[in-house]
């Protein structure tokens, strides 16, 4: 195809010195969410491409935006199709991008911004726990094999701190000696796979009797499971802010 879509372009020279490495057009960009170093290369490249379609959430004050989007509404670019999601928590309006692979040729992947990282996730800036919960449930109801490309590189800092609230997991553990490899040298730690980020990112494990115990954290007695879950996951933010505010 001749026609690109560009996620969360924050670096717009870079993006347009690979437009112009592979000598395709951008023709859309999906915009997870309005923070600036997702959003800040959109009316730059905007500028360069005039007909460029920029996609996001109307919640957000995404700059630039031309095609407001709504939850599993359908991007098309290309012979590309992308279904969009609504997740919000870490911002009103935030939103991940589903791309269905098996339509060219490739596995499914998610674009997931700010909500979920490599064995973590975002802050609830503008959103409660519960909030942050059903949007990373919508994350876990995904296939397995959906490959994960977050928005960010914090996959050995976020393994360590899983360290921490699940020392005895396995799956954590070989997921970190592979990433520290990586890191080590200098090579980018994605993708992974929504199954494993299941098997390893606390935050995906809200449900885990493993974790409630690791944590010392038990569902009273007429709590909702919901509730539950959510307060599950308000230690765990609480916990990892401390943690990345250590020495």
């Amino acid at each position: 195809s001749s026609v690109a879509a560009a996620v969360d372009p924050a670096d717009p020279e870079t993006v347009q010195a690979v437009l112009k490495e592979e000598g395709v057009m951008l023709e859309a960009i999906l915009c997870t969410h309005k923070h600036w170093d997702h959003s800040g290369g959109n009316k730059g490249l905007k500028r360069l491409h005039g007909s460029c379609r920029v996609y996001g959430n109307a919640a957000d004050n995404i700059p630039g935006l031309t095609h407001p989007l709504s939850h599993k509404d359908s991007v098309v670019v290309g012979r590309m199709n992308f279904k969009a999601l609504f997740t919000p928590g870490h911002t009103v309006g935030h939103m991940i991008y589903l791309l269905d692979g098996p339509a060219v040729g490739a596995p499914s992947s998610l674009f997931s911004g700010d909500l979920v990282f490599l064995s973590g996730c975002g802050r609830m800036f503008e959103g409660s726990s519960t909030t942050m919960l059903s949007s990373l449930d919508t994350v876990s109801s995904l296939s397995d094999d959906t490959l994960l490309w977050p928005g960010h590189e914090y996959a050995e800092d976020n393994l360590l701190f899983a360290t921490k609230v699940e020392p005895h997991n396995a799956s954590r553990e070989n997921k970190y000696q592979l990433v520290a490899q990586q890191r080590g040298q200098k090579l980018c730690t994605s993708p992974s796979t929504i199954g494993e980020e299941k098997q390893y990112n606390p935050f995906l494990r809200s449900h885990s009797a493993e974790l409630h115990q690791a944590l010392g954290i038990q569902q009273f007695q007429d709590e909702d499971w919901t509730q539950f879950r959510a307060r599950v996951l308000e230690e765990l933010r609480k916990r990892k802010d401390v943690y990345n505010r250590r020495e």
